[in-house]
């Protein structure tokens, strides 16, 4: 795992991730790409979370943590960004499964998660993505994800 901090430069900022991924607020849960690379099949992306977030009103309101759930989706969405910068520009990654969810470490507001993506397998047709997110050196979750492939316009 290469060690990454909030300050590196932004590959896609905001605004291009928004023109890639059909999700928007409050379920757009990535901020900025730090670092992707489409050979190897590697992505690095940036969540800020927020106290503002709406799941922390209901979500452990005394002791505010962000749901694992989101945290997979956030790492889903890195994934779907990579596999649209992969040539798959027509089509839209759709979740198949999750597989080996580990929930190691709690994210809580103003912690910045950084997610680590790598497609082991990618096709025309789908792959899978194994990622991990951290706060600062804490792995805070690990997953394996398969998704497939829709065409735009046909989910």
């Amino acid at each position: 795992m290469v060690a990454t901090t909030a300050d590196q430069p932004v590959t896609l900022d905001i605004k291009k991730i928004a023109k890639i991924l059909p999700h928007r607020y409050p379920f757009l849960l990535i901020d900025k790409i730090l670092d992707v690379d489409t050979e190897k099949g590697t992505i690095v992306a940036q969540k800020n979370v927020t106290f503002n977030e709406p799941f922390f009103q209901g979500h452990w309101p005394n002791e505010p943590i962000m749901p694992g759930v989101l945290i997979i989706e956030a790492i889903a969405q890195a994934g779907a960004v990579l596999a649209h910068l992969r040539a798959v520009e027509d089509k839209t990654a759709v979740l198949l499964y999750i597989k080996n969810a580990k929930f190691r470490y709690p994210v809580r507001p103003g912690d910045v998660l950084i997610i680590h993506g790598v497609q082991p397998h990618f096709s025309s047709k789908g792959g899978r993505l194994t990622g991990t997110a951290t706060v600062g050196d804490k792995l805070a979750v690990e997953v394996e994800i398969g998704y497939a492939f829709v065409e735009n316009g046909k989910i």
